[in-house]
């Protein structure tokens, strides 16, 4: 069995690209429509730009994830950040604060496209655990994630963020 690497769904949204990645390119808001995120602080270095500055490239940002009774964070950084056509981050620490060990995981990406007067956004999942044997990601992932990979498990999540993000942008 070919192990799946890269997931991705898409959603229209009855808004602006510039209000689609304004939403999702303020991480510390992603836990109002990820299943699994509940929230984000920016990691700022001495004197650098304020609480309410936009996402840059370059920009640390260390995310509060469960799953079931499991709670862990993971430190990120932003790889993109095209304010209405792209914010993507990749995840390279992972464990309990302030103990995050670096460790490729995975890498998110966002896409903004304007279509039919509001945007279409895709969401993007790429693993990034590249160099785990196949054999441990068999055995690990279903243990993980109750599913039979982390593929299938992330179709599940992107389709929940971005139905729970659709219905909330629209309310506003």
């Amino acid at each position: 069995m070919t192990r799946e690497m890269t997931v991705a769904g898409s959603i229209w949204i009855d808004v602006t690209p510039e209000a689609a990645y304004d939403a999702v390119g303020d991480v510390t808001q992603m836990g109002r429509w990820s299943p699994e995120n509940t929230g984000a602080r920016i990691v700022r270095a001495p004197g650098a730009a304020g609480a309410a500055d936009p996402a840059y490239v370059g920009m640390h940002f260390v995310g509060s994830n469960k799953r079931g009774p499991a709670r862990w964070q993971t430190r990120c950084t932003v790889t993109a950040a095209e304010r209405g056509r792209r914010f993507a981050f990749d995840v390279d620490r992972y464990g309990l604060a302030p103990l995050l060990l670096p460790v490729s995981v995975a890498s998110w990406a966002y896409d903004f496209a304007p279509q039919d007067g509001g945007t279409l956004v895709t969401e993007t999942w790429r693993d990034g655990r590249t160099r785990w044997p196949d054999l441990s990601v068999r055995l690990f992932d279903p243990l993980a994630t109750r599913r039979a990979s982390f593929a299938e498990f992330q179709r599940g999540n992107i389709a929940r963020t971005l139905k729970n993000l659709k219905r909330e942008l629209e309310r506003a």
